[in-house]
């Protein structure tokens, strides 16, 4: 089915909840009138489209293919591609002086979100990019800027980050892959990395990983890890492309979704020639990645949106055309099309509300980012406790919408020719890259709701009960959420933080979620259209339902972990 961009939702929340008019007073977003924000948000949704989504389906049936070390895509996706970095797309938010028009993250964060929705794997690609842009740019050398910025903002080049290794998984602290100096100032770089996403490919005309790597002597765990950039062509002081590192994809995965976005198997130094350029300080390359990191968590909740948007489209229109059985209590027993059924119609009310509502905290979150970067009081402490909520909640309700498109298509939707299937399938990717779910909310306990002794997330939970005042579910959940960071800064262990921490990352989510929805329903209060009209309807469903259930995970949240080790780990995993 084709894909069309909701421009009208994504409008009203760049407005409301990002808050662009506020953005747009500052100096340096003074270029966003609200001109700027409706031709690019119409635009990128028509190139979306019209370049994106006719690839999506292919890229799903053929995917990426490996042969002789290079990877190549279905036909289709260089064009596309190519469009893409023409336009100027890649480039919205990156910064002035090395070639980017310097508008907000939240306008960028619209152009992810329409590509994305058309086609999520092929949009992987820049998301990667602009996740080492951040990097570069904050924690580059004026010589590593000048070389590589430009070509990665405008999209000429594509950007990797390189985590993960076999033995390491999730703790990157256990990483093996080594830097050792040579004589000229650069490092010898050598080691495997796995689930490297576009780490190869035929797109772009190069390839800039970042790399984590151990030097000679650095301190055990992650305080010893350093950040390199390592080009799959080198790059002359000047610009221009030199000879091909020592670097190939060893292999790329068979996965479960996401066919078009290769998952590679990096090799560095095979040859032991593997050059790359120390990023920021030796030892701090952990604190130089998680910039990166932050940008990239954002943009995989918003994949949560993409495809909850896409999946929701597809089972809209199934439901309009599907004429099945007569509406129960009828008289007349003529068959009628599903969505006249009152499940059909509680599932697709449902997914609209969570997907709006996942769409309303993005771009809060996308708001609070931008201030951040502004230097707003208090902006980037409450973007941070964001973070997870959005990355872990955006992308729970992505699978559960999803599965819920398959369920409306019924047996058709379980097989692979009405395309239900491959938005289930490449949502489940989302919960576990960039750090599970269950990473976020530990960090969220862990570490932000520590934050200035717990005042900043009780102040982001204290508006949400303000800004949800009219809706009393929403309202008594945020209240619920104070509670429960009260139990957890003040009785609560270690472990019983940590056992509580995803039902306690699910109500928060919820509880800021609604609240902006709340205030997108309150902006539009009075109005007699049927974005109105709409809006009315889910948000008081969203309170109704999806708050009130959210609010019997207070009980799991402060349960402790006793019971979750009363069982020796013999018998349970036994």
């Amino acid at each position: 089915m084709d894909y069309t961009a909701p421009t009208a939702d994504q409008v009203l929340a760049i407005t409301i909840n990002a808050g662009i008019a506020e953005l747009a007073a500052h100096e340096r977003f003074a270029a966003a009138s609200p001109d700027m924000v409706e031709a690019i948000v119409a635009g990128v949704g028509q190139f979306a489209a019209g370049e994106f989504a006719p690839l999506n389906r292919k890229g799903d049936m053929e995917g990426a293919t490996l042969a002789n070390g290079t990877v190549t895509l279905p036909g289709g996706f260089a064009e596309a591609y190519r469009a893409y970095v023409e336009q100027g797309w890649n480039a919205i938010s990156g910064p002035v002086d090395n070639g980017g028009q310097g508008l907000p993250f939240a306008l960028a964060t619209n152009v992810i979100e329409n590509l994305g929705s058309a086609n999520m794997a092929f949009t992987l690609l820049p998301l990667l990019t602009v996740g080492a842009i951040e990097a570069l740019h904050h924690h580059g050398s004026e010589s590593q800027k000048a070389r590589f910025l430009p070509r990665l903002i405008s999209g000429e080049w594509s950007g990797t980050m390189n985590l993960t290794e076999s033995q390491a998984g999730s703790d990157v602290g256990a990483l093996r892959t080594t830097a050792t100096p040579r004589e000229d100032g650069t490092w010898s770089i050598k080691g495997t990395k796995i689930f490297i996403t576009w780490g190869e490919h035929d797109l772009s005309g190069n390839v800039v990983h970042l790399v984590l790597a151990r030097t000679p002597g650095a301190p055990a765990g992650s305080r010893g890890i350093s950040l390199f950039v390592v080009p799959k062509f080198l790059v002359n002081a000047d610009g221009s492309l030199g000879p091909r590192n020592d670097l190939r994809c060893a292999g790329i995965e068979h996965k479960l979704g996401i066919m078009a976005s290769p998952t590679c198997v990096m090799a560095f130094g095979d040859n032991d020639a593997c050059i790359g350029e120390l990023v920021g300080q030796e030892n701090e390359g952990l604190k130089a990645m998680f910039t990166m990191m932050n940008s990239a968590r954002v943009n995989v909740g918003n994949q949560g949106v993409q495809i909850a948007e896409r999946a929701l489209q597809q089972a809209r229109h199934y439901a309009r055309e599907r004429v099945q059985s007569a509406r129960a209590g009828s008289p007349d027993k003529s068959s009628v099309a599903i969505v006249e059924h009152p499940d059909v119609r509680r599932m697709l009310l449902r997914m609209r509300a969570l997907t709006e509502g996942a769409r309303a905290l993005l771009y809060y979150t996308a708001g609070m980012v931008d201030r951040g970067a502004l230097g707003v009081e208090g902006a980037q402490a409450r973007a941070d406790c964001l973070v997870p909520l959005i990355k872990a909640w955006g992308t729970d309700i992505g699978c559960e919408v999803a599965s819920l498109g398959v369920q409306i298509h019924g047996g058709m939707g379980f097989v692979e020719e009405t395309g239900a299937a491959q938005h289930y399938r490449d949502a489940r990717i989302a919960p576990i890259y960039e750090g599970t779910n269950g990473i976020q909310a530990a960090d969220l306990v862990t570490r932000k709701l520590g934050y200035e002794s717990g005042a900043v997330l009780t102040s982001l939970l204290q508006d949400a009960a303000r800004d949800g005042a009219a809706y009393p579910a929403l309202a008594a959940l945020a209240q619920d959420c104070i509670e429960v960071a009260g139990w957890m800064t003040g009785s609560a262990t270690l472990d019983d933080k940590l056992a509580g921490s995803v039902p306690f990352c699910t109500m928060c989510a919820v509880a800021v979620a609604g609240a902006q929805l709340a205030r997108q329903a309150a902006s539009l209060d009075g109005q007699d259209t049927p974005q109105a009209r709409a809006k009315l309807v889910v948000t008081r469903y969203f309170a109704e339902h999806i708050a009130a259930e959210t609010r019997g995970l207070k009980a799991a949240a402060t349960a402790g972990a006793g019971l979750l080790y009363a069982l020796d780990a013999d018998v349970l995993a036994g």
